[in-house]
């Protein structure tokens, strides 16, 4: 969008009738999993090619060139995997631009796999669920999105054009079949790569990664 990060890929439309949960859940991952394999490479590069500076006493979302790594817990972890010891609890990262599009990468990610409607991940949980639960985790996924905002302001934005999506997705022709368990177990992990994208990492967490912050 002109205005904003995002997009709107993240909403598919489909022009034919899905047979099948199955097929469902199929086209719903694919997305999502297609965008972290080539966000990651990046990512990892990315960060190990960044400079780690002061963390400044008022810290900005997305601040790139003092990017706090307890923006999101996997972004917590990948930066401790990259940098290793160069990074303390109290410091920053002064993103390479690389590590910009990567970041900006899990963010898309993170919005393809909102468990609302038509999204990638409204397809998901649909295809785990069925059509009349999914309608149900959409509903409840909204407002736990817009209470998520109040601690990770850019949501915010996305938090209301949520609220302006279908919560029902279309069903299947065999809306009935249930998915096989290798699929329910990837569904699982996609949802829990979307908490792990959006919720901050708490601070004992990066204590633990990091270390105690200084007395």
């Amino acid at each position: 969008m002109p205005f904003a990060i995002g997009t709107f890929g993240a909403f598919i439309q489909l022009r034919s009738p899905i047979p099948n949960r199955k097929t469902l859940f199929d086209v719903g991952i694919s997305g999502p999993l297609s965008g972290l394999v080539a966000t990651l490479p990046l990512l990892f590069w990315g960060l190990a090619n960044s400079t780690v500076v002061p963390l400044p006493e008022k810290v900005e979302v997305l601040n790139f060139n003092a990017f706090n790594p307890n923006f999101s817990i996997l972004l917590a972890l990948l930066s401790k995997l990259t940098l290793g010891s160069e990074l303390a609890v109290s410091e920053a990262i002064k993103l390479h631009p690389v590590a910009v599009a990567g970041c900006l990468g899990l963010v898309v990610t993170a919005l393809n796999l909102m468990p609302v409607g038509q999204l990638d991940g409204g397809h998901i949980v649909h295809a785990m669920l069925g059509q009349r639960a999914s309608a149900v985790v959409s509903q409840v996924a909204r407002f736990l999105i817009l209470l998520l905002s109040l601690i990770q302001p850019w949501l915010l934005f996305w938090a209301i054009i949520l609220f302006f999506m279908p919560a029902v997705d279309e069903p299947a022709l065999n809306d009935v079949s249930e998915l096989d368990n290798h699929r329910d177990f990837y569904g699982l992990l996609a949802l829990g790569l979307l908490l792990l994208i959006v919720l901050p990492a708490p601070q004992f967490v990066m204590e633990l990664l990091f270390g105690a912050a200084p007395a």
